[in-house]
């Protein structure tokens, strides 16, 4: 596998083709576009540092949530569990 330089991970709603944009950037470039922005801390001690399915779907759904916070109409598409499923 190639050897990455540490990159931030940006997920974008683009609504004029409803799509999910993931784009991989420098953390370094980005330090002053996100400075005062809002913030979601994710403690992974309070996951046991288990990064597994639940986690991952978890993540995925408080992604969904916070873009939708900017951008409601996509809300009508989601169909997603707001607890963790035991």
């Amino acid at each position: 596998m190639p050897k990455h330089s540490p990159y931030a991970i940006i997920v974008t709603y683009v609504e004029d083709c409803q799509q999910l944009m993931v784009q991989a950037v420098d953390p370094q470039k980005l330090r002053t576009v996100v400075a005062g922005k809002l913030e979601m801390p994710i403690e992974l001690d309070a996951f046991d540092l288990n990064l597994d399915d639940e986690f991952a779907r978890r993540l995925g759904v408080a992604m969904l949530n916070l873009i939708a916070l900017g951008q409601p109409v996509i809300e009508q598409y989601m169909n997603v569990t707001q607890q963790p499923i035991e």
